[in-house]
């Protein structure tokens, strides 16, 4: 089978999709476990990632199923609603809610939450949460994995290759976006995007994905320029632009 120059082909093809779409997954897994004890992070994003092979895989396997959420469920408003509109929409809709309460205890603390109390979470609600939005996530790259390549095989390794990739980054990425709190937030705000255009595409309002990872490359692109800026600048001046 992988003797095939055309499975090879596919293979490098799929896992480069993979590991593009699986950055949504890194910054979510990233935030999501920073929410635990620092002797739990590790722990938390490794096993986040190992559930969300799993159920790439398990979706991979259940290709009938897969194609089927396509097929329209019902009609509102003259728009056809499929499985995998609700799947999307239901995401979205929680990315957007999770995204927000983030971004409002990041700003507001301990104050913003009612009654003064500090929210807290679980090791076990983490996983849950990642499982969650992982099949949100893996839909659409099991989609367009099953249009790519014939063969399960093939789309199983470069799974587990792009994910191996991924649980390599994971840690550097999180302790980057831990160590610098505007790019925390601009994380953040890179999952509201994400979670309105999950919502667009369940109402079959399709938003290029290229758009969308321009916006977020050029968006990293400028906060590298401040960071840069703001490390050269006197200790006076940091503390004086929250540096």
């Amino acid at each position: 089978m992988f003797t095939d120059p055309e499975n090879w082909f596919a293979l490098a093809t799929l896992t480069a999709l993979e590991i593009v779409l699986g950055i949504d997954n890194i910054i979510f897994i990233s935030i999501v476990a920073g929410k635990l004890p620092p002797h739990q992070h590790e722990r938390a994003r490794r096993t986040g990632m190992l559930a969300a092979m799993f159920m790439r895989i398990a979706l991979l396997l259940s290709l009938a199923w897969v194609i089927g959420l396509t097929r329209p469920f019902f009609t509102l408003a003259g728009q056809e609603i499929s499985g995998k509109d609700l799947i999307l929409i239901a995401g979205g809709l929680f990315l957007l809610g999770k995204s927000t309460w983030e971004i409002h205890e990041n700003l507001e603390g301990a104050k913003g939450v009612p009654g003064g109390a500090v929210s807290r979470t679980t090791f076990t609600g983490v996983i849950v949460q990642i499982m969650l939005l992982d099949i949100v996530f893996s839909l659409d790259s099991v989609i367009t994995a099953v249009g790519m390549a014939r063969r399960i095989p093939v789309m199983v390794v470069a799974v587990v290759l792009a994910v191996g990739v991924m649980m390599f980054a994971a840690r550097p990425i999180a302790v980057f976006v831990d160590r610098h709190p505007t790019v925390k937030m601009l994380a953040l705000s890179f999952l509201l995007l994400i979670g309105f255009s999950l919502v667009a595409e369940g109402f079959d309002q399709h938003v290029p994905k290229g758009y969308i990872y321009f916006a977020m490359g050029f968006s990293v692109f400028v906060e590298m320029i401040n960071l840069r800026m703001r490390a050269a600048m006197p200790v006076k001046l940091q503390r004086t632009y929250g540096g």
